[in-house]
Protein backbone atom coordinates (compact mmCIF):
# COMPACT_ATOMS: atom_id res chain seq x y z
CA UNK A 1 0.00 0.00 0.00
CA UNK A 2 1.34 3.41 -0.95
CA UNK A 3 1.79 5.99 1.74
CA UNK A 4 0.07 9.25 1.00
CA UNK A 5 0.67 12.43 2.95
CA UNK A 6 -2.23 13.47 5.07
CA UNK A 7 -4.08 16.66 4.43
CA UNK A 8 -2.57 18.11 7.61
CA UNK A 9 0.94 17.33 6.49
CA UNK A 10 0.33 18.98 3.14
CA UNK A 11 -1.08 22.10 4.83
CA UNK A 12 1.93 22.26 7.15
CA UNK A 13 4.32 22.09 4.22
CA UNK A 14 2.50 24.90 2.42
CA UNK A 15 2.66 26.98 5.58
CA UNK A 16 6.40 26.44 5.79
CA UNK A 17 6.82 27.45 2.16
CA UNK A 18 4.95 30.75 2.75
CA UNK A 19 6.78 33.78 4.20
CA UNK A 20 5.86 34.55 7.80
CA UNK A 21 4.47 37.86 6.70
CA UNK A 22 4.44 39.99 3.58
CA UNK A 23 4.15 43.73 3.09
CA UNK A 24 3.17 45.79 0.13
CA UNK A 25 5.37 48.77 -0.73
CA UNK A 26 2.73 51.13 0.69
CA UNK A 27 2.51 49.16 3.94
CA UNK A 28 6.30 49.12 4.23
CA UNK A 29 6.53 52.90 3.77
CA UNK A 30 3.76 53.47 6.31
CA UNK A 31 5.50 51.24 8.82
CA UNK A 32 8.86 52.97 8.26
CA UNK A 33 7.31 56.41 8.64
CA UNK A 34 5.59 55.36 11.85
CA UNK A 35 8.87 53.99 13.22
CA UNK A 36 10.70 57.24 12.43
CA UNK A 37 7.96 59.33 14.01
CA UNK A 38 7.98 57.12 17.08
CA UNK A 39 11.76 57.39 17.40
CA UNK A 40 11.51 61.15 16.98
CA UNK A 41 8.90 61.41 19.71
CA UNK A 42 10.94 59.25 22.07
CA UNK A 43 14.15 61.18 21.32
CA UNK A 44 12.37 64.52 21.60
CA UNK A 45 10.83 63.56 24.92
CA UNK A 46 14.20 62.43 26.25
CA UNK A 47 15.92 65.62 25.01
CA UNK A 48 13.29 67.92 26.53
CA UNK A 49 12.09 66.12 29.65
CA UNK A 50 14.92 63.93 30.88
CA UNK A 51 18.43 64.95 29.86
CA UNK A 52 18.10 68.64 30.87
CA UNK A 53 17.53 67.35 34.44
CA UNK A 54 20.37 64.80 34.44
CA UNK A 55 23.18 66.69 36.16
CA UNK A 56 26.61 65.22 35.50
CA UNK A 57 29.47 65.89 37.91
CA UNK A 58 32.84 65.96 36.15
CA UNK A 59 35.95 65.63 38.32
CA UNK A 60 39.24 67.00 37.03
CA UNK A 61 42.63 67.14 38.75
CA UNK A 62 45.20 69.62 37.45
CA UNK A 63 48.86 69.73 38.47
CA UNK A 64 50.13 73.30 38.30
CA UNK A 65 53.66 74.55 38.71
CA UNK A 66 52.99 77.97 40.24
CA UNK A 67 50.32 76.84 42.70
CA UNK A 68 51.50 77.62 46.25
CA UNK A 69 51.89 74.70 48.63
CA UNK A 70 49.24 76.27 50.88
CA UNK A 71 46.68 75.81 48.07
CA UNK A 72 47.70 72.27 47.18
CA UNK A 73 44.50 70.21 46.99
CA UNK A 74 42.14 73.20 46.69
CA UNK A 75 38.73 72.13 45.39
CA UNK A 76 36.90 74.47 43.01
CA UNK A 77 33.23 74.01 42.08
CA UNK A 78 32.71 75.47 38.61
CA UNK A 79 29.25 75.94 37.14
CA UNK A 80 27.84 78.17 34.43
CA UNK A 81 24.88 79.30 32.33
CA UNK A 82 21.90 78.87 34.61
CA UNK A 83 19.68 80.90 32.26
CA UNK A 84 17.09 81.45 34.97
CA UNK A 85 13.79 82.42 33.36
CA UNK A 86 14.06 80.03 30.40
CA UNK A 87 13.06 76.57 31.60
CA UNK A 88 15.22 77.02 34.71
CA UNK A 89 13.33 77.82 37.91
CA UNK A 90 13.92 77.83 41.66
CA UNK A 91 13.64 74.04 41.92
CA UNK A 92 16.42 73.64 39.35
CA UNK A 93 18.55 76.14 41.29
CA UNK A 94 17.90 74.22 44.51
CA UNK A 95 19.23 71.04 42.90
CA UNK A 96 22.49 72.64 41.74
CA UNK A 97 23.04 74.44 45.06
CA UNK A 98 22.53 71.16 46.91
CA UNK A 99 24.93 69.33 44.58
CA UNK A 100 27.61 71.99 45.00
CA UNK A 101 27.39 72.16 48.79
CA UNK A 102 27.52 68.38 49.02
CA UNK A 103 30.98 68.54 47.41
CA UNK A 104 32.19 70.93 50.15
CA UNK A 105 34.33 73.04 47.78
CA UNK A 106 36.94 75.56 48.92
CA UNK A 107 35.96 78.01 46.18
CA UNK A 108 32.88 78.37 43.97
CA UNK A 109 33.12 79.99 40.52
CA UNK A 110 30.18 80.86 38.26
CA UNK A 111 31.12 81.84 34.70
CA UNK A 112 28.19 83.88 33.41
CA UNK A 113 24.61 83.90 32.06
CA UNK A 114 22.83 83.86 35.38
CA UNK A 115 19.59 84.73 33.58
CA UNK A 116 18.34 84.21 30.05
CA UNK A 117 17.25 87.83 29.55
CA UNK A 118 15.44 89.68 32.33
CA UNK A 119 17.39 90.34 35.55
CA UNK A 120 14.10 90.11 37.47
CA UNK A 121 14.01 86.39 36.78
CA UNK A 122 16.78 85.95 39.35
CA UNK A 123 14.74 87.52 42.16
CA UNK A 124 13.01 84.30 43.21
CA UNK A 125 16.33 82.43 43.28
CA UNK A 126 18.31 84.90 45.42
CA UNK A 127 17.47 83.21 48.71
CA UNK A 128 18.33 79.76 47.33
CA UNK A 129 21.61 80.91 45.79
CA UNK A 130 22.59 82.56 49.06
CA UNK A 131 22.88 79.03 50.44
CA UNK A 132 26.10 78.41 48.47
CA UNK A 133 28.98 78.00 50.91
CA UNK A 134 32.74 77.97 50.36
CA UNK A 135 35.48 79.23 52.72
CA UNK A 136 37.34 81.09 49.95
CA UNK A 137 34.20 82.67 48.55
CA UNK A 138 31.59 82.51 45.79
CA UNK A 139 32.79 84.37 42.68
CA UNK A 140 31.02 85.18 39.43
CA UNK A 141 31.28 87.05 36.14
CA UNK A 142 28.68 88.24 33.62
CA UNK A 143 27.76 86.59 30.32
CA UNK A 144 26.17 87.95 27.16
CA UNK A 145 22.63 87.10 28.37
CA UNK A 146 23.09 89.18 31.54
CA UNK A 147 22.97 92.63 29.90
CA UNK A 148 19.22 93.27 29.82
CA UNK A 149 19.48 95.15 33.13
CA UNK A 150 22.99 94.48 34.30
CA UNK A 151 22.93 96.89 37.25
CA UNK A 152 19.95 95.11 38.77
CA UNK A 153 21.56 91.75 38.06
CA UNK A 154 24.76 92.76 39.87
CA UNK A 155 22.70 93.94 42.84
CA UNK A 156 20.80 90.64 42.98
CA UNK A 157 24.01 88.61 42.74
CA UNK A 158 25.54 90.60 45.58
CA UNK A 159 22.41 89.95 47.68
CA UNK A 160 22.90 86.25 46.98
CA UNK A 161 26.46 86.43 48.30
CA UNK A 162 28.37 86.44 45.01
CA UNK A 163 31.47 88.57 44.49
CA UNK A 164 31.01 89.65 40.87
CA UNK A 165 34.21 90.53 39.01
CA UNK A 166 34.21 92.81 35.95
CA UNK A 167 37.71 93.62 34.72
CA UNK A 168 39.03 93.25 38.25
CA UNK A 169 40.65 90.69 40.50
CA UNK A 170 40.50 89.39 44.03
CA UNK A 171 43.35 88.02 46.12
CA UNK A 172 42.61 84.87 48.10
CA UNK A 173 44.74 83.99 51.11
CA UNK A 174 45.39 80.63 52.72
CA UNK A 175 48.00 79.84 55.38
CA UNK A 176 49.83 83.07 54.66
CA UNK A 177 50.07 82.51 50.89
CA UNK A 178 47.95 83.99 48.12
CA UNK A 179 46.53 83.41 44.66
CA UNK A 180 44.64 85.81 42.38
CA UNK A 181 41.32 85.33 40.59
CA UNK A 182 40.61 87.64 37.64
CA UNK A 183 37.11 88.16 36.25
CA UNK A 184 36.66 89.80 32.85
CA UNK A 185 33.71 91.57 31.27
CA UNK A 186 31.79 89.70 28.58
CA UNK A 187 33.46 89.49 25.18
CA UNK A 188 30.35 89.88 23.02
CA UNK A 189 28.42 92.66 24.77
CA UNK A 190 30.94 93.99 27.27
CA UNK A 191 34.45 95.41 27.11
CA UNK A 192 37.07 93.05 28.57
CA UNK A 193 40.16 94.89 29.78
CA UNK A 194 43.02 92.59 30.73
CA UNK A 195 45.49 95.27 31.73
CA UNK A 196 43.01 96.84 34.13
CA UNK A 197 42.08 93.47 35.59
CA UNK A 198 45.70 92.39 36.14
CA UNK A 199 46.88 95.67 37.62
CA UNK A 200 48.11 95.23 41.18
CA UNK A 201 48.59 91.45 41.09
CA UNK A 202 52.04 90.59 42.48
CA UNK A 203 54.47 89.32 39.87
CA UNK A 204 54.59 85.51 39.45
CA UNK A 205 51.50 84.99 41.61
CA UNK A 206 49.29 82.06 40.60
CA UNK A 207 46.36 83.58 38.67
CA UNK A 208 43.03 82.04 37.69
CA UNK A 209 40.94 83.65 34.94
CA UNK A 210 37.13 83.61 34.74
CA UNK A 211 35.92 84.49 31.24
CA UNK A 212 32.49 83.66 29.81
CA UNK A 213 33.54 82.97 26.22
CA UNK A 214 36.10 80.14 25.95
CA UNK A 215 37.63 81.21 22.62
CA UNK A 216 39.16 84.17 24.47
CA UNK A 217 41.74 81.67 25.73
CA UNK A 218 43.85 82.31 22.63
CA UNK A 219 44.38 85.86 23.93
CA UNK A 220 44.58 84.93 27.62
CA UNK A 221 47.33 82.38 26.95
CA UNK A 222 49.66 85.25 26.09
CA UNK A 223 49.26 86.67 29.61
CA UNK A 224 50.39 85.25 32.97
CA UNK A 225 47.33 83.07 33.60
CA UNK A 226 47.64 79.58 35.00
CA UNK A 227 44.08 78.44 34.26
CA UNK A 228 40.96 79.74 32.50
CA UNK A 229 37.40 78.68 33.38
CA UNK A 230 34.61 79.39 30.89
CA UNK A 231 31.05 78.45 29.94
CA UNK A 232 28.88 79.95 27.18
CA UNK A 233 28.96 77.02 24.75
CA UNK A 234 26.47 74.72 26.58
CA UNK A 235 28.58 72.02 24.96
CA UNK A 236 26.40 72.67 21.92
CA UNK A 237 23.24 71.54 23.82
CA UNK A 238 22.56 69.04 21.04
CA UNK A 239 25.34 66.65 20.07
CA UNK A 240 25.24 63.86 17.53
CA UNK A 241 27.34 60.68 17.42
CA UNK A 242 30.51 61.06 15.30
CA UNK A 243 29.60 64.71 14.66
CA UNK A 244 29.65 66.39 18.06
CA UNK A 245 28.05 69.77 18.70
CA UNK A 246 25.55 70.70 16.00
CA UNK A 247 25.92 74.44 16.57
CA UNK A 248 27.67 76.70 19.07
CA UNK A 249 27.42 80.48 19.59
CA UNK A 250 30.05 83.05 18.65
CA UNK A 251 32.85 82.98 21.18
CA UNK A 252 32.84 79.19 21.45
CA UNK A 253 33.48 77.99 17.94
CA UNK A 254 36.92 76.60 18.75
CA UNK A 255 36.65 75.43 22.36
CA UNK A 256 33.33 73.78 23.16
CA UNK A 257 33.48 71.35 26.07
CA UNK A 258 35.97 69.93 28.54
CA UNK A 259 39.69 70.43 29.04
CA UNK A 260 42.08 72.04 26.55
CA UNK A 261 45.72 73.13 26.62
CA UNK A 262 46.25 76.51 24.99
CA UNK A 263 49.54 77.83 23.60
CA UNK A 264 53.01 76.97 24.80
CA UNK A 265 53.68 75.69 27.46
CA UNK A 266 49.91 75.09 27.51
CA UNK A 267 47.52 77.09 29.69
CA UNK A 268 44.66 74.78 30.78
CA UNK A 269 41.19 75.89 29.74
CA UNK A 270 38.11 74.16 31.09
CA UNK A 271 34.78 74.74 29.31
CA UNK A 272 31.74 73.84 31.39
CA UNK A 273 28.62 72.68 29.51
CA UNK A 274 26.37 74.77 31.73
CA UNK A 275 23.21 74.00 33.66
CA UNK A 276 20.35 75.60 31.73
CA UNK A 277 19.35 75.89 28.10
CA UNK A 278 18.59 78.76 25.74
CA UNK A 279 16.75 79.17 22.42
CA UNK A 280 15.54 75.56 22.60
CA UNK A 281 14.71 73.77 25.88
CA UNK A 282 16.62 70.70 24.69
CA UNK A 283 19.76 68.77 25.53
CA UNK A 284 20.81 65.65 23.66
CA UNK A 285 23.99 63.70 24.47
CA UNK A 286 25.04 66.83 26.35
CA UNK A 287 24.01 66.67 30.00
CA UNK A 288 24.11 69.70 32.33
CA UNK A 289 27.45 69.83 34.09
CA UNK A 290 28.96 70.68 37.45
CA UNK A 291 32.75 70.61 37.32
CA UNK A 292 34.80 69.85 40.43
CA UNK A 293 38.43 70.83 39.85
CA UNK A 294 41.15 69.84 42.29
CA UNK A 295 44.39 71.79 41.94
CA UNK A 296 47.63 70.14 42.95
CA UNK A 297 51.10 71.63 43.14
CA UNK A 298 53.23 70.18 40.35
Amino acid sequence: MKNHPSLNEDSDQKALDKPLFSLTRRQFLKLGTSALLGAGLVTGGYASLFEPNMLEITRVTLHQRRLPKAFDGIKIAHFSDLHIGFHTDVKDVQRIVGAINQEQPDLICFTGDMVDSSAEAMSEAVETLSGLKAPLGVLSIVGNHDFDNIRELITLQEKAGFKLLRNEHILLERKGRGIAVVGLDDLLLGNPNLNRALKGIPERMYTLLLMHEPDYADIAAEYPFDLQLSGHSHGGQIRLPWIGAVITPPGSKKYISGLYKIGNPGMPLYVNRGIGTTRLPLRFLCKPELTILTLRQA
